[in-house]
């Protein structure tokens, strides 16, 4: 979305340490990973104790941000069977007399290349917490620079949310996708875990030469934080987890929370409208500013919008502001575009300019192998037809089938988290991925945890762009003392918030 030096230990020691964490359930871990035989610490021995090679990273990349190449076990039940690359990045503290340990991240996803992330925390972390950590980045596997996962679909079926009105269309998308991953990945794409990730971080850790690990993570970073407590709690230091996902929701939950959030965000933004009628002329009463979209909402219907040359029905209008209405100024903004449009004026600025989407494979193989997903489409028909009654903005989207109706079940059962490991948790009111009612979830489940909310915070991913939230998690990374109670901060609804260059990206981000 938008911290004391350690002596290295000698190879015996690792693999002692090592113990209660990849070669064993560790204390205090959920009944669901005792479920899958856990490889023995000698059998990692050949991944723990591998001599990592630095070198430059790129061309265009800081001399001083180095890459290496991590060998893991595909299949961590079978460590000696293929092997995959984790691709690896490290920018080393200016200070080492004042060093703590190293501070991994995750950018967010599922899907999102990490090896910058040292570079833009340089950006943004003060020097007080510069100086405490090597940042440590890292392409979590099949994605990026690490052994990907492709499977060669098409631009048009790289969208996962898709609307009722085509639902027979979508449930032929879902299952295509679905065979053609795999036929073209079908060994590897099961083991593209949130669990086999955290446990190529424990190899990380192993291989660095650390006791311990701290961690930044954001959005689907949070999740990955998370399941590495629960797995490796004696090994998680300070772990700050910015706009988080609830464990319990993971993953179909996460998507069908953004349909009853986006009500609440909506009903909020129409009063802040009416409320700024002379700058927008929606409408002076929230009813009439809730008309005025729904009436582009039908317009668009009837007869597609051109934005920037590109025809939104009511659906696309749907999908396209979903999560503006999260931050009222800029969704109040777009909607003035729309209606413009739709009246034949403008053709409503850059709205509809589509980002280019990353491969959506890697993300599915995550949000389809951490949990299993109903198998019938009449399931996900029903929950599309009641959601989009219930919550009309987004319902049938956030309900609708995915190719994860039609994969193969998961080779471990969901990881349960409960644990009362230290961290901090920051979080907006209104974040339009990860709502508040999520964080607090994730926060209730790691009892250890301290909470930083944004009063009407709004948008996704906090570090960066609030100076409160950001002073409590530079104390907490600089000395690794938690606040002795929750944090409320706050902010201006509608003020013009400064985007966080921490970017999620992948459907949560």
């Amino acid at each position: 979305m938008q911290r004391r030096p350690l002596v290295p230990l000698l190879a015996v020691s690792v693999m002692a340490a090592l113990a209660p964490g990849l070669a064993a359930t560790p204390a205090g871990a959920s009944p669901s990973a005792r479920s899958a035989p856990a490889a023995t610490a000698e059998a990692l021995r050949p991944y723990t104790q591998q001599k990592l090679v630095w070198k430059e990273c790129g061309v265009d990349t800081p001399a001083a941000l180095r890459c290496a190449t991590l060998k893991v076990p595909l299949d961590y039940r079978a460590p000696g069977g293929k092997q995959i690359d984790i691709a690896i990045s490290r920018l080393r503290t200016s200070a080492p007399g004042k060093r703590h340990g190293v501070l991994l991240s995750n950018p967010g996803g599922p899907g999102g290349p990490g090896l910058e992330m040292p570079l833009e925390l340089d950006r943004h972390l003060p020097q007080r917490v510069k100086d405490r950590y090597d940042l440590i980045g890292f392409d979590p596997r099949g994605i990026g620079r690490s052994t990907p996962v492709r499977c060669g679909i098409s631009a048009e079926e790289n969208t996962l949310l898709r609307p009722l009105r085509t639902f027979d269309k979508n449930v032929v998308w879902a299952k295509t996708v679905a065979d053609k991953c795999r036929s073209k990945a079908g060994n590897t794409l099961r083991h593209i875990t949130t669990r086999n990730t955290a446990r190529d971080m424990d190899v990380l850790r192993a291989a660095l030469g650390e006791r311990r690990i701290s961690y930044y993570g954001v959005s689907y970073g949070t999740a990955l934080g998370a399941v590495y407590m629960q797995l490796f709690p004696r090994r998680a230091d300070r772990f700050v987890l910015d706009s988080a996902v609830d464990p319990e929701r993971m993953w179909r939950e996460m998507f069908r929370v953004w349909s009853t959030e986006a009500e609440r965000a909506f009903a909020r933004w129409t009063k802040w409208t009416a409320a700024h009628d002379a700058a927008y002329g929606l409408g002076d009463t929230p009813a009439a500013v809730s008309k005025t979209f729904w009436d582009v909402v039908d317009r668009a219907d009837r007869e597609p919008i051109v934005v920037d040359g590109i025809p939104l029905d009511g659906a696309g209008v749907r999908d396209l502001v979903r999560a503006e209405f999260f931050t009222v100024r800029h969704a109040a903004e777009r909607v003035v575009r729309l209606k413009e449009a739709a009246g034949g004026g403008m053709r409503g600025g850059d709205l509809a300019e589509p980002p280019e989407e990353p491969d959506i494979s890697a993300t599915m193989a995550v949000v389809c192998g951490d949990a299993p997903w109903p198998g019938d489409p009449e399931t996900y028909r029903r929950d599309s037809i009641r959601d989009a009654a219930r919550h009309p903005l987004y319902g049938d989207f956030a309900a609708g089938i995915m190719p994860c109706a039609f994969w193969d079940r998961p080779v471990e059962p969901a990881t349960e988290v409960n644990n009362k490991v230290p961290a901090l948790i920051v979080q907006n009111e209104w974040d339009s991925q990860t709502p508040l009612v999520t964080a607090r979830a994730m926060h209730r489940q790691l009892k250890g945890s301290r909470m930083v909310t944004v009063d009407e915070g709004e948008g996704h991913g906090v570090y960066s762009t609030n100076a409160c939230a950001d002073a409590t998690a530079d104390t907490y990374l600089a000395t690794g003392k938690l606040p002795a109670a929750d944090v409320t901060c706050r902010a201006t609804p509608g003020e013009r918030r400064a985007a966080s260059s921490l970017p999620a990206p992948g459907p949560l981000g």
